[in-house]
């Protein structure tokens, strides 16, 4: 497609992608004339809002076996911001054909503003080719595509498992191995009853936390927001039985409700053991638990989450950040280079796991015997990839579409109202539909 062409589709597009695009915003727009790089000095420009992101590409690029036989020597322009900020600047800067990045960090609740109006297709490179010869080894590109095709390769697989205290559990004879949410929801009331002590943790807080945490249990269920199509598919038995075991929980006390599961009273939780367990994405290993209670170290086990009697998964996913190649600019062929050695190669991953955290996207890396021989040192000398390997392969597919924000803003508050007890989680749910309806015009 011709620039001017694509620009005016930005331009026509880009008041609702961008969100706080102003009118005098989108009149200056010009004709980039520089040549695509073909090899030599490659100095990409990358945003990210995470320091994590910043050092692995640093590592990697210096890593001469991970580079070896690339045509490119790269260096990095880092541009660090906020989530929302980087998608927002972004696409104003597509739009007046201004300082785009080469390679930009796109947080997973960010993707859906491109997702309409084809301004996904109009600002990324189409990395269909790119991942076709992985198959099905390649995990987790359904929350970046649309209409099917994929525009942002996932930087970790953001399993989500049950921490637990073994020493607590020990202590308040809570088996391990418990089967079912039913069962361990009956422990937690009477470890909550007997000893103020919660088995895991409901977000009360900002409505994202409330609607990720909620949809953590959904897509473990069996359940979700949208289809592959991008049909809502809400409205379902698994969302309402989701939510009443989130409001038994939290009534019962087995699920401690919190206003922040990363701020200072989850924290104080945390220090003083009222908190035994808590399910939550590999991240919040380091992110969570070591960064709040690193005198821990060695009490904290992972397991696979407890099952819903009705069905569903052994595992679910909250959260993620994909990186995507701006096209058609001079260093497009360079950045796609370096995202392909870093993300789809089995030493990109592995430096991404031993830098990062990032859990492998490429399912066969979890029975690669250098990751499955590594043992956690916060977790006792857990192997976990023991856990992760069990997980990542019952891992449900998330899906997501362009009027997800819109559900997420109305959601929020009904989900709220139904934990605290102001409202019933079938009466919650029918409110929520209906808002997000009215607003869609569906």
């Amino acid at each position: 497609m011709p620039d001017v062409s694509r620009r005016s589709l930005l331009r026509a597009a880009g008041v609702a992608g961008a969100g706080l695009l102003a009118a005098p915003a989108l009149a200056a727009c010009g004709t980039s004339s520089a040549a695509p790089l073909r090899s030599g000095r490659a100095q990409i420009s990358l945003w990210t809002h995470d320091p994590d992101y910043i050092k692995t590409f640093r590592t990697a690029i210096e890593d001469v076996g991970l580079m070896r036989g690339s045509r490119f020597d790269f260096g990095l322009d880092i541009t660090s911001s906020a989530p929302a900020d980087i998608m927002t600047r972004m696409i104003a800067q597509a739009v007046a054909d201004g300082n785009t990045p080469d390679l930009a960090g796109l947080n997973v609740d960010q993707f859906p503003r491109v997702m309409q109006s084809s301004i996904a297709e109009n600002l990324f490179v189409d990395l269909t080719g790119t991942v076709r010869p992985l198959g099905d080894d390649l995990l987790k590109l359904s929350p970046y595509s649309v209409d099917g095709v994929p525009y942002g390769l996932e930087s970790g697989n953001a399993i989500t498992v049950l921490y637990y205290r073994q020493d607590l559990f020990d202590t308040y004879r809570v088996p391990e191995d418990l089967d079912t949410w039913e069962d361990f929801l009956e422990h937690g009331a009477r470890l909550s009853t007997d000893h103020k002590v919660s088995v895991g943790m409901i977000s009360t807080g900002d409505n994202g936390s409330i609607v990720n945490g909620f949809l953590q249990f959904l897509l473990q269920r069996g359940g979700g927001f949208f289809d592959a199509a991008g049909d809502l598919i809400l409205d379902s038995p698994e969302a309402l039985e989701v939510l009443e075991f989130m409001t038994r929980g939290v009534r019962s006390g087995a699920l401690m409700a919190l206003p922040d599961p990363y701020g200072s009273a989850c924290a104080a939780a945390l220090k003083s053991g009222r908190l035994a367990a808590t399910a939550m994405p590999n991240w919040y290993n380091t992110a969570g638990l070591q960064a709040n209670v690193p005198e821990q170290k060695g009490r904290w086990r992972i397991r696979t989450l407890p099952r819903f009697t009705g069905g569903g998964h052994i595992a679910s996913t909250m959260g993620g950040t994909a990186f995507a190649v701006l096209k058609d600019k001079p260093n497009s062929e360079a950045a796609l280079e370096l995202l392909r050695r870093v993300y789809l190669s089995r030493e990109g991953q592995i430096l991404r796991y031993r830098f990062g955290g990032y859990l492998p996207t490429l399912a066969s890396l979890y029975e690669d015997p250098e990751l499955v021989a590594t043992e956690d040192g916060y977790l006792g000398g857990q192997k976990a990839f023991g856990i992760y390997s069990a997980a990542a392969a019952d891992l449900p597919l998330f899906y997501q579409a362009a009027s997800m924000q819109i559900l997420s803003d109305v959601l929020g508050g009904q989900i709220l109202d139904a934990l605290k007890g102001r409202t019933s989680p079938t009466a919650a749910l029918k409110a929520g539909l209906k808002a997000y309806r009215q607003q869609v015009k569906r």
